[in-house]
């Protein structure tokens, strides 16, 4: 197995994501590691996906030190050799990172400014996403009027997400955590957006995670705007009314859709050419998020 598919360090392991290894250093520390592990329709497939990983580490935390003036989050600046032996905290240089323990809060706030993928199917049905009612006549990966905010239930490993409507976090979460949720996640769209739109990428939509500290405070955690968790179009190739060239994992749920699978475990194998097609995308937008 290649050896970042998955890990095994000397701390005790938490919990395995579909990407993310998480370790427990001790009651308010944690060790999170980004494998190079890919999944797509929340499946995890078994080939990795060459230095995603270190790639999706140095993304997250450049967002993470960009929104600071928005919301706080996870990250707590200590070397990773202060809670690993030397030949491990080599091995996970640029992948590994010691965050704050949260308590997770069980939605995702998804965020869209153009209608594309699982929205734009639900749009073609029902005019509307998650509840939140569109205009008539939009083109595929049109820009939306308004930003808008389409929560999901944050699924079980090998589970998937159900999205569901704004009322029924307020169940969930009640009226000023959801409210809170949804504002800080529109906010932290509409800077990221005008910040990467200078740099040629348009950033179509979104997913943030959100856990609460020991004073129960709102803190962005996991990971963030990373091509793992948001579609990146090209500027100079956007064209309403065409499925747009994508920079992140796109290029794997074109080709799994070519096939007669169920989305549903086993995954099928990915051949080498998509493979090594998504790590370029992954490499060439960390570069242009990067610039200037």
């Amino acid at each position: 197995m290649d050896k970042f598919l998955s890990t095994s360090l000397s701390l005790p392991l938490l919990q395995k994501g579909k990407v993310r290894d998480v370790y427990q250093i001790d009651d308010s520390r944690l060790l999170m590691v980004a494998t190079d592990r890919i999944s797509a329709f929340d499946v995890v497939f078994d080939r990795p996906i060459k230095n995603k990983g270190v790639v999706l580490t140095s993304i997250s935390n450049h967002w993470f030190e960009k929104t600071r003036h928005i919301i706080a989050n996870h990250i707590i600046n200590e070397p990773i050799e202060s809670v690993l032996p030397a030949d491990e905290a080599s091995l996970m240089k640029g992948r590994a990172v010691i965050v704050k323990k949260l308590k997770p809060l069980s939605v995702e706030a998804i965020v869209r400014g153009y209608i594309i993928g699982s929205g734009w199917k639900d749009y073609q049905k029902t005019g509307s996403v998650c509840g939140v009612s569109l205009p008539e006549n939009l083109d595929l990966a049109a820009k939306l009027p308004e930003v808008i905010y389409t929560p999901s239930t944050k699924a079980a490993l090998g589970e998937h997400d159900i999205n569901i409507d704004y009322n029924r976090t307020v169940e969930m979460l009640g009226l000023d955590m959801a409210e809170q949720v949804k504002n800080v996640s529109i906010n932290i769209y509409k800077f990221a957006a005008n910040y990467a739109l200078q740099r040629g990428i348009i950033i179509a939509d979104t997913k943030f995670e959100f856990g609460l500290d020991e004073n129960n405070k709102l803190t962005l955690m996991d990971e963030v705007l990373t091509p793992d968790s948001s579609r990146f179009w090209p500027k100079s190739d956007y064209q309403p009314g065409n499925s747009p060239k994508s920079f992140d994992k796109q290029i794997i749920r074109d080709y799994l859709e070519t096939l007669d699978w169920n989305k549903e475990p086993p995954a099928p194998t990915l051949p080498q050419g998509i493979v090594d097609k998504t790590a370029k995308q992954y490499l060439e937008v960390q570069q242009l998020l990067f610039k200037g």
